[in-house]
Formats: structure tokens, sequence, C-alpha cells
């Protein structure tokens, strides 16, 4: 059964094996609340996960840790489970799924874990894992349902009412469920006035369905970009834990988990991977109720796939007005570009690229169209840029 006791012996246990990680104010989160954040995103191992893996393992008698563990993951628990065997001499094996960003894969390997690719998502992976567990007798850490891991997880919750005895509430990703339910069973247990709200992908959203339903949801597919929250079905014990003890959950887009990486990285120089960023989103456009409270977001994890870092940035920029195209039609005669250059100029945008085109199909012969991507400041200046644009007697397709 978990309990607060258990919490506190897996803190215990953790000493000197998991960060105590600092709180950062971040005031430009939301102007409208006092934001924190826990920077699980420079844990060890580059997450949270860490924690519930290293105190399941602990937990393992002697005759188990010598057949070893197997796990599956997106990419954090397998990293957290691969360094927690290795600190304990336990040899690992992991399942990750085909898709799996590539540094991950590497990152698990570099731990000491033995690793094997499946094809399709977590769930596909989860599979595999059980087969071996059962051909071979290793020991299944489970990411997420499972008590040992949870106990782990809510270590978070312990630290968060030390490190801000003010709290109103916290906002936490939300995956399979680990997370949250450790840290709402922690903090509800010894503060129940503080609220906790969890955050999924809008592609994900497995745990909001299943507490819409009141019972367990697989859903047929997962897409998002916060690949490490990407879970088709919660577990047993995390459904139950949320039911019990989480005051809502909510869901954000991709479009807005890449506004809060972009956000992150700009004003906080912190970088932290999709399913880190799902709480400042929340927060960042007013999913949960916040307003005037003190806040802290859990920045879950910073193990983003740098191949895929330029294109969240961009995503970001759109979203927040920072980047806009430009699809104009001119008349192909001197002077045209010129005036359009002029006429941004003078509203203080930076031209990032130009595309001319000739006789495109079904436009005049005489006809070119022009596509000029622009640095801006925000929707407003867009705004500005294309009246501007118009007034000046160009036509904006």
């Amino acid at each position: 059964m978990l309990s607060l006791d258990k919490i506190y012996h897996a803190s215990y246990v953790l000493k000197g094996v998991a960060r105590k990680t600092d709180v950062l104010h971040a005031p430009k989160i939301n102007p409208e609340a006092n934001v924190y954040l826990k920077t699980e995103n420079l844990q060890n191992t580059g997450s949270f996960k860490l924690r519930g893996a290293y105190y399941k393992i602990s937990q393992l008698s002697e005759e188990e840790k010598k057949k070893g563990v197997i796990a599956c993951s997106a990419g954090n628990h397998a990293q957290g489970v691969a360094f927690a065997a290795t600190q304990n001499g336990i040899p690992s094996i992991i399942c990750l799924p085909d898709g799996a960003p590539i540094s991950k894969v590497e990152a698990t390997k570099g731990y000491g874990a033995k690793v094997e690719l499946v094809k399709g998502v977590y769930d596909d992976a989860y599979n595999r894992a059980l087969e071996l567990r059962d051909q071979c007798g290793y020991t299944f850490i489970h990411p997420f349902d499972d008590e040992d891991v949870i106990a782990g997880q809510g270590t978070i919750g312990l630290e968060l009412l030390e490190q801000l005895p003010n709290l109103d509430a916290v906002v936490v990703p939300v995956g399979g469920g680990g997370l949250i339910s450790g840290i709402a069973f922690a903090i509800k247990s010894l503060n129940p006035n503080v609220k906790v709200y969890g955050v999924q992908a809008e592609g994900a959203a497995s745990m909001v369905q299943s507490l819409k339903e009141e019972q367990i949801i697989q859903l047929e597919s997962v897409n998002t970009i916060a690949d490490g929250i990407q879970v088709k079905e919660p577990g047993t014990h995390t459904f139950d834990l949320c039911q019990k003890y989480v005051d809502d959950i909510v869901t954000v887009s991709d479009d807005e988990v890449a506004g809060a990486i972009l956000s992150l990285i700009e004003n906080q120089k912190l970088i932290t991977e999709g399913a880190g960023a799902v709480s400042v989103a929340a927060v960042m456009f007013n999913k949960v109720p916040v307003k005037g409270k003190n806040v802290v977001c859990i920045l879950s994890g910073g193990n983003i796939d740098v191949t895929i870092l330029s294109k969240v940035i961009e995503r970001g920029l759109l979203k927040s007005g920072r980047s806009d195209t430009l699809v104009i039609q001119l008349e192909d005669k001197p002077g045209q570009l010129q005036g359009v250059s002029a006429t941004i100029a003078q509203y203080g945008a930076n031209v990032n690229s130009v595309y001319y085109e000739k006789a495109s199909e079904g436009s005049n012969i005489t006809d070119c169209v022009l596509r000029i991507n622009l640095e801006t400041r925000n929707f407003e200046h867009i705004k500005a840029v294309r009246e501007g644009l118009t007034k000046a007697g160009f036509k904006l397709l």
C-alpha cells in the first residue's frame, strides 16, 4: 500500500542519488500568477524518473537483483532504470519504441543497459518487455503503475512543501500518471488545501478521458511532440490515485507546448522536452485557475532531441507571434520589391527570407507572388505590418 511513510523512506533512500532540484521564480510565465518552476529537467539522468526507478530497485530481494531487471519506456524511465540498475550492480534490459529519439536510446545504452527497439509506441514496448520478463525471469520495473515507483516520484511533493511553504497549487505533467499520483498523495496528505492540477497533451489524453468516463480507457492512437507522456492507457493504481487526490487534469496543444519550450529557453535559460513543458503551457495559456496564486510547474524532463529542437522553436515563434509569413501578389515591374521592403522596414519588422515566384498558375501573366518570412514582436505587430502593406496598395493573399 502507498503510504506517507513509504514516501519518506524513499526520500531517505534517494539521498545522495537524486538531487533536491531547485525551485526557480519565473514571473514572466504568467504575470497574473506567482509562478515557480521545479527543475526536474536538471535532475540526474535529465528527468524525475530516476527517483521512482531507483527506489523500486532498492527494494528488490537479492534473488531478484541477481536475475536482473527489465523496463519499457519512451526514454526517460529507461535512463532512470539503467542508471539505478548499474549503480546497484544489476543487469538491465530496456525495451523502447523504435521511434524514440536517438539521443535517448544512446543515453540509455550509456548508463549501462542493453536496449531492444520495438516497432510501435510505448504500449508495444510494454508488451514486449512482459514477454521477456516471463521468458527470462527478470523483474519488471513499471514506469508508473507501481507503488514503489509512485512513492519515489512522491518525494518531489515533500520537497515542494519544504521549499515553498505558502504553495497554493502545483501543476504536473501526466502520461501514465505516476508522477502526479506520488506528488498528489504526498501533498494532499500533508496539506489538503494545496490544489494539484495535471496536464496532458491533446494528442494523448488517456487519463483525461478515463477520469471523464470514470473507468480506464485505452486510446486507439496517440500523437504529440510530448513523447514522454505519449501513453495510450493509464495504470490501475494511478487512475485510482488521480480520482482521489487530483483536483483536475487539462490538456494543451502541441503549439502551446512549443510556445512554452520557447519561453523557458528565452526567459529562464532552461531546456525542457515537450513532456517537461506541458505544465508551463497550461499556466501560460490559462488552462488552470491560478490567477493570484503561488503556483509551481513541474519541469519533468529536459531530454529533448536536439534534431527536433529547431522545429519546436520555429513552431513556438509562430505560436507567440514572433514569426509570420506574408504572401503578396505583385505586378511584375521594377520597384515592387523595394516598396514592400520599405513598408516592412517602416513598421520595424525584420526579413528572414524572401521567395519570388513569377507567372504562377491561376494568376495573370504579368503578376508574380512574393513570399516573405518575417521576424516580429507579437501578434499586434503582425497585424500592424499587414495593415500597413494593405494601405500601401499591396494585395496580401
